[in-house]
Order: structure tokens, then sequence, then C-alpha cells
């Protein structure tokens, strides 16, 4: 377990932002060291040497991930977006299937199973989602925490009501992959995007499956996917990966070179070290809001905190060198690894002037 000291350290040796930046929740910031990987891999390719280091990125990135999720790596697909992730897991339901989903989630997590058109899709609100699982729920499909105000979903009690009724589970870990506790192990399908709290570029999803895979189609596998991925180049995969590659869309090849490190970092760190910071400036921000007046929306235990009314303060923020979000009306502020307790006091003190 990292000390303050250390935690400290290491943080202050690979940020430097040059704002009071609370948005990890729109885009997570770049280590020091994923910024010079990526310098690095642009240099492979404008000089013409060999890529073959990329290609070991993907792998050691899939593997943390892995580690990070408390999945084998064999479990671990590497794809696009979440919604494409989405995608191909509404593809694989029968029509007439059940979806319980909730109320406002992010759009990636539903609109895949919306589109099908014949689905029979039902939101429900967040808190209600656990006791919601009925019989011939075939998928239960939610965020572990909430992009627009940070509520965490009791997965725990989920899990057991999807066991309870035979129901598949999908989780998307976006929101809370890096700060929050994940173990991805007890869900069938789960996913996260790499740009947010991993701190890597944009470019690049996680998917989890089960080991059979889930009854899930690879519909957009290509080369990537197969066995022997440069074997498989020309004409039909003559053989899938025997692992959750089968998945894998053809991979953004920078992204891997910079996400290995910021996913190296948060190791380094420890997940549990990077809650117990990001939880408690939240619930500062949250003491201070009550000092002036405001109620943040509840989401015990989140660092993610939505401010309803004070959405419309975003813009004059941002020209005082805060960067938070405006969603729905509300200000939205994310507390990571690289804030500070003086941050907070600043958005407070602008907030209240």
């Amino acid at each position: 377990m990292e000390t303050t000291e250390t935690f400290e350290s290491l943080v202050r040796a690979e940020f430097a932002p040059k704002s009071t930046y609370l948005n990890t929740a729109s885009n997570g910031l770049l280590p020091a060291r994923t910024v010079a990987a990526l310098h690095e891999a642009a240099l492979l390719r404008a000089e013409g040497r060999p890529l073959t280091s990329l290609y070991e990125d993907v792998e050691a990135t899939r593997a943390a991930y892995a580690r990070l999720a408390g999945v084998p790596a064999t479990r671990v697909a590497v794809g696009a977006s979440v919604a494409a992730h989405s995608g191909v897991i509404a593809a694989s339901l029968p029509a007439g299937a059940e979806v319980l989903t909730a109320e406002d989630d992010f759009t990636s997590v539903l609109n895949p199973f919306h589109v099908r058109g014949d689905l029979k899709v039902r939101a429900v609100p967040l808190e209600r989602i656990a006791e919601s699982v009925r019989p011939g729920t075939a998928l239960v499909a939610v965020s572990a925490a909430q992009s627009a105000d940070g509520r965490v979903a009791d997965l725990p009690a989920l899990r057991e009501a999807a066991r309870d009724h035979g129901a598949r589970t999908y989780v998307d870990f976006s929101q809370s992959a890096g700060w929050l506790p994940m173990d991805a192990d007890g869900y069938d399908f789960s996913a996260a995007v790499s740009f947010k709290w991993l701190l890597g570029p944009h470019g690049t999803a996680f998917l989890v499956v089960p080991e059979d895979f889930g009854g899930l189609t690879p519909l957009l596998a290509g080369w990537v996917a197969g066995e022997q991925p440069w074997d498989s180049c020309y004409g039909p995969v003559a053989e899938l990966a025997h692992s959750a590659r089968r998945f894998d869309l053809t991979h953004a090849l920078f992204t891997f070179a910079g996400l290995r490190r910021s996913l190296d970092l948060i190791e380094e760190l420890g997940v549990a070290a990077v809650h117990a910071h990001d939880v408690a400036l939240a619930d500062r921000f949250r003491a201070g809001l009550a000092a002036l007046g405001h109620a943040p929306l509840p989401a015990p235990g989140s660092a993610i905190v939505s401010v309803p009314g004070l959405g419309g303060r975003q813009p004059e923020l941002s020209r005082a060198g805060i960067e938070v979000s405006n969603r729905a009306g509300n200000l939205r502020a994310a507390f990571h690894l690289y804030n500070t307790a003086a941050d907070v006091d600043r958005l407070l003190d602008v907030l209240g002037g």
C-alpha cells in the first residue's frame, strides 16, 4: 500500500495541470509517462521504425486491465467504444427479450438495446433496479456510477437478484474504473472506456465476457480476432481466437502505447488509495456546499458531485480557470488523484463569491 507521501510524490511527478481541473468524468488528465509514450509511438511511425512494441503494448494493457477488473486476461476484449460493445450484447438477445435499465443512464449503455426495435426495454430508478429484476428479465444493463450525478449502483444486490431470477448482467464501469474497486468477475458482461478515470487517451474500450463468451457472436471481427492474427489478413478468418480477443476491433495502437503507462500508474498507487483520496475530496466539497446553502444530489461514497441549479455557472468557472461540467443544469465536479484540497476550496470560493 502506498504511503500518503509516496502517493503525493508519484502524483506530483506525473501531473502539472494549468487549471483547477475537476472534470475527470468527461476526460481524465494524461500522466507525464503517458505523454512520453505517445510521443515515442508517434516517432516510430514518423521514422518508419518497426511497430512491434506497440502490439506488445496492446497485450500488456489487456493484462493490466484484467488485474484491475479481477478477471483473467482471456476474458478481456478491446474495442472502440462502450456503444459498440453494447451493440454486440444487444445483438445476442432473442426477439422479445426484456432488458432492465436505469432511468437516464448513459446513452452508450442504453441505446443499442432500443434500436433493436424488438426488445422490451424497461427503465426504473437506479435505486430500484435490483428489486425490479423479475422472472423473464433476460439482461440487466447499468452503469456502476452514473455519469450525470455520480450515484453508485448497489451492484452486490443486483448480482444477487439477477442470479435468483436467471438474468444476465451487463455493467458499465466507465465512470468508476480507476477510483472505485471493481469486481468484474461477478457479472456476465462489463465494459469501460479508457479516457476518464483510467487516465488514458481516447480510442479504446474494454469488454469483459464469460469464459464461454455468453452466447455473443463476434459480429465486428476482423483480422485481429483470429487465433493467428497475421495469418488472418485475407479471406474469412479461419479460426477465431480461443479467448475474448475474438471480440477485439482493430487496435488504436497509439492509445495502447499511452494507456499501458496510465494503468501502470494506477496499479502503483493502488485503487484503494485512489478511492480514499477521491472520495475525501468529494466529501469536502459536499460539506462546503452545505455551508454555502447548496444541496448536491445524493450520491454517497461517490467521487462525482452534481449540484442542481449551478450548471449555468460553468462558463464563469472556466474563465476563472476551474474546469467542471454542466449536465442538465447541474454543476458536476469530479475529483481524481491529481486534485487537492486547495482545488476544492478554490471552487467553493468562486461559487461563494
